[in-house]
């Protein structure tokens, strides 16, 4: 079931760095930078601007010294000092271009970006997200993307501004005087080995680093989301411990991480210092044998300084490269994913019904080859109530997903007032269907917004008599705020039974024409059961019902009764009749009541 990987599983990327250039990544991400071209270009712009006035200045400044201080020209000296505050001027106004066009430009790769994907990930079907842990998704639209475009827009100007900074001193030293520029150069062999060293090892330890802040997030994850399992069980510090032991495995990986950087800086600056030297003593022998003007030895100096800044920035940005082209990689890889439930070509959507569902045969595997359903075939008359009961692992949930397409069938078909599921659209199958589920999911939000969206066009006025038919608006009016009352994450500041309802009252709005009951009673009181049983009689008059219980009260008031038995249909009847053959119906029945009592 799914597309791309393991059956739709994504590939766990245990590295975070890849290759520096990625042609896969870049061409696919390249349609992303299409709409934003021009600012890239405004941006880019400015970054040559800036640049081209940070190769001159110490050229100038040079050039001051030599023919205006030395001769003592007044005037041609304030003309100089205009213009270097000129080139200053630009430098500070191309900066600003290049910061607002490539802020501007990167920001709309990061929303079209995540905005596809998110899109995307909703097209998937059921069996993906069933191999694959939500924190993994997540990472890959936050962190992964937010890496691509970093390198998409700010990284590509940065290592095009820096090449051109790095040409740009060397030409003019070379200008200057070939034979100062040669022996600064040579310098450049024993940096070169001391970046690749480096290199090696910040790979190692920036992948280290990530690694273990990934299991830092990942036990604040468990831990967070347990929190009520912990307690119960008084094994708090269990966790804290298991917790202090990944977070000082960060800790070591970020301090091995930060010794590497600390070590990087002063070597360079060491290389810098022997460049100064190597610059003082051969500059300033030609200096006072007259070869050399001192304005330009000055300008040497300063070029210098500028020289190893692009070095350095060019190496720290091999490695952002590398983690840039692995992230795009696992972004593409999860646009790659194709859903395993498609629209056949010629798909209709499906006209009004009466609500007639017939199982024909029907078998279904979520692995190959390991069916949970086996041979089903029954059909539920349009406003009939059916409940589908057995014990757990039974496939009575699979019988349901089937229902609404999550999954395909393997054999046999389902069809809905004569028509193939595959035959019509999901979208529109959908609309035909409403699920109160066993876990009731509320949205962050007002309780208003969580129960219009069964139906988005719907005013409060249809809103309040839904909640009314759900027996939830009286509990909603007691509220401070009554139905702009905030939820909490997932409905946490709800009751079981209070979030239960509302998402009942939410069903109501959509007023299908299908409803399915999985298990909405289970995780109630008996007080909300009481309410919920009300309201569903009302709800399910005059139309087709599939209810999976374990409440005694909803099973024996179905119109059928079937009775799922390792994957097969054991029995179906009504509840007299199953009674009455004292089979599998029977002892579960006689099990259920006990339990109740």
């Amino acid at each position: 079931m799914g597309g791309g990987g393991r059956r739709g599983s994504l590939d766990a990327v245990s590295d975070v760095t890849g290759k520096a250039y990625d042609s896969r990544v870049l061409g696919r991400a390249s349609r992303y930078l299409t709409r934003v071209k021009p600012w890239l270009a405004l941006g880019l712009g400015g970054s040559l601007v800036r640049t081209a006035a940070q190769a001159v200045t110490p050229f100038l400044i040079g050039v001051t010294i030599d023919n205006f201080i030395r001769t003592k020209n007044l005037s041609g000296l304030g003309l100089m000092a205009l213009v270097l505050l000129g080139v200053q001027l630009a430098m500070w106004g191309s900066q600003y271009v290049q910061t607002i066009s490539l802020s501007f430009a990167g920001q709309s790769v990061l929303l079209r970006m995540r905005t596809d994907l998110f899109s995307h990930l909703h097209s998937l079907s059921m069996s993906f997200f069933d191999h694959n842990k939500v924190g993994r998704l997540m990472s890959r639209v936050q962190n992964d993307i937010n890496q691509l475009q970093e390198v998409l827009t700010q990284g590509i100007a940065n290592l095009v501004t820096n090449v051109v900074l790095l040409f740009a001193i060397i030409g003019f030293m070379v200008t200057m005087n070939p034979r100062l520029a040669l022996i600064v150069l040579s310098v450049i062999p024993a940096l070169g080995i001391v970046m690749a060293i480096w290199q090696k090892n910040a790979r190692k330890f920036f992948t280290n680093s990530r690694r273990a802040i990934a299991e830092v997030s990942d036990q604040i994850q468990q831990g967070v989301s347990g929190i009520r399992v912990t307690q119960s069980l008084s094994q708090e510090e269990a966790n804290i411990a298991r917790f202090d032991g990944v977070n000082r495995a960060n800790l070591d990986a970020n301090i091995n991480a930060a010794r590497l950087m600390a070590l990087m800086a002063p070597t360079v600056q060491i290389m810098t210092g022997v460049a100064y030297a190597l610059i003082i003593i051969f500059g300033g022998q030609q200096v006072l044998a007259g070869t050399m003007d001192a304005g330009f030895l000055v300008a040497f100096l300063l070029y210098i300084q500028r020289f190893f800044d692009p070095v350095i920035e060019l190496t720290m940005m091999y490695t952002q490269l590398q983690q840039a082209m692995a992230s795009g990689a696992r972004v593409f890889e999860l646009f790659d994913v194709k859903p395993a439930i498609k629209d056949k070509p010629g798909a209709v959507d499906m006209p009004a019904i009466k609500g007639e569902i017939k199982f024909d045969g029907v078998s279904f595997a979520y692995e190959p080859g390991v069916d949970v359903l086996r041979d089903i075939t029954f059909a539920v008359n349009p406003g009939e109530t059916v409940a589908v009961v057995g014990r757990t692992g039974a496939g009575k949930s699979s019988l349901i997903s089937l229902c609404t397409r999550f999954y395909d069938v393997t054999k046999g078909e389902i069809t809905i007032d004569g028509l193939n599921l595959t035959s019509v659209t999901q979208e529109s199958l959908r609309f035909k269907i409403g699920i109160v589920p066993q876990d009731a999911f509320l949205f962050a939000g007002t309780i208003e917004d969580n129960i219009r969206y069964g139906r988005l066009d719907a005013g409060r006025e249809d809103i309040i008599q839904a909640a009314r038919a759900a027996g939830v608006h009286e509990f909603i009016t007691r509220l401070p705020h009554g139905y702009d009352t905030p939820v909490g994450e997932r409905g946490g500041n709800l009751s079981a039974g209070q979030r239960q309802l509302i998402c009942l009252a939410r069903a109501i709005l959509a007023d299908p024409p299908i409803l399915i009951l999985d298990e909405a009673t289970s995780n109630v009181d008996t007080n909300t059961e009481r309410i919920m049983q009300e309201s569903l009689r009302r709800l399910t008059h005059g139309r087709t019902c599939l209810v999976i219980a374990h409440r005694l009260s909803t099973v024996t008031n179905a119109d059928r009764i079937i009775v799922l038995e390792h994957g097969k249909i054991a029995e179906m009847g009504t509840h007299q009749e199953l009674l009455d053959k004292k089979g599998v119906y029977y002892n579960l029945f006689e099990t259920l009541r006990a339990v109740e009592q």
